[in-house]
């Protein structure tokens, strides 16, 4: 039987009086892709780097790729590679200078073959020679994530990689990371773009520190038990900012020149709506998104900052 790449149980973090992690409970196998999603502030970070050995938790238990996550922390960080929020790299040096630096911390053999194979691979070779402080932020990315895969990791920890990188340059990121788990690494990776979701094999949702969802896009959604309809005519994109306060509706959002409405129980969601079905608008059932699905979630959350204060 494969044993899992990630195996963590009852995982506690806490600052002061506030629990930013709170229980949580995570398991990938070898290979798979796991969205991470919630809103800022809800411990995805944090929970990132108990994973891999930055941060020793509160409270919990569990391995990463066979190794405790509390007493073997330096065998887990050697085999897993962690591109953070902000860039890290050094912009006064070159490509290739930055990666054969991180190279040598690594004492990575074969630095020249190595780091030639990782700009081959990212597509960096013609700008190897160029100072990172004049990337975009797409060649920053890659060049990121190139020193990240540079030591061969087994587990990649991506924490919201492609904030405000062109939808191009997402692409080709995301293609990368799944020609990476292909190989059999396993990738966790925190976003806020729903369509990055649907890209991955699993999903995790935490809201301030509690996990509350957990599975496929689809289970995620069919176990949502929510209903959706849309609206179609004049004036029906106009509508959303006085539907959302209506008992039965949990979220209304514009779609181009069609709302979107959704929420628990789809009897009082066509009551919500009943007062709003004159006037050239057409109502029909369709089928709950992902981002409808978070917002009801987030919805149901409570705030652990609040609580602590």
């Amino acid at each position: 039987m494969t044993v899992p790449a990630i195996d963590v149980r009852g995982l506690v973090k806490r600052y002061g009086q506030r629990t930013v992690v709170d229980h949580v409970d995570l398991r990938i196998m070898p290979g798979r892709i796991c969205g991470f999603l919630g809103p800022n502030g809800s411990g995805k970070t944090t929970t990132l780097r108990m994973i891999c050995g930055l941060l020793t938790p509160d409270g919990g238990e569990g391995r990463c790729l066979g190794h405790d996550i509390i007493t073997e922390r330096d065998a887990i960080k050697a085999q897993a590679g962690y591109m953070t929020q902000r860039f890290g790299l050094y912009e006064d040096l070159t490509i290739r200078q930055n990666l054969e630096f991180v190279g040598r911390l690594y004492r990575l053999r074969n630095l020249r073959e190595v780091v030639d194979a990782a700009l081959e691979r990212l597509g960096l070779a013609t700008r190897q020679h160029q100072l990172t402080g004049g990337l975009s932020g797409g060649w920053k990315q890659r060049l990121a994530l190139a020193a990240c895969v540079l030591h061969q990791p087994k587990l990649l920890l991506l924490d919201e990689p492609t904030a405000g990188v062109d939808p191009k340059a997402r692409r080709a990121f995301w293609d990368e990371i799944h020609a990476l788990a292909a190989e059999g690494i396993t990738v966790l990776v925190s976003t806020h773009y729903m369509d990055e979701a649907e890209r991955c094999h699993e999903i995790a949702y935490i809201a301030y520190g509690k996990l509350m969802a957990r599975g496929t896009a689809d289970e995620i959604i069919a176990a949502s038990g929510l209903s959706a309809l849309v609206a179609t005519g004049p004036g029906a994109d106009r509508l959303a900012p006085r539907l959302r306060d209506i008992e039965g509706i949990t979220a209304a959002a514009a779609f181009g020149t069609t709302l979107h409405v959704c929420g628990p129980d789809n009897a009082a969601l066509w009551a919500a709506v009943a007062p709003y079905r004159g006037d050239g608008l057409h109502w029909e059932e369709a089928s709950p998104t992902l981002e409808d699905v978070f917002i009801h979630l987030m919805g149901r959350a409570r705030d652990n900052a609040l609580e602590a204060a």
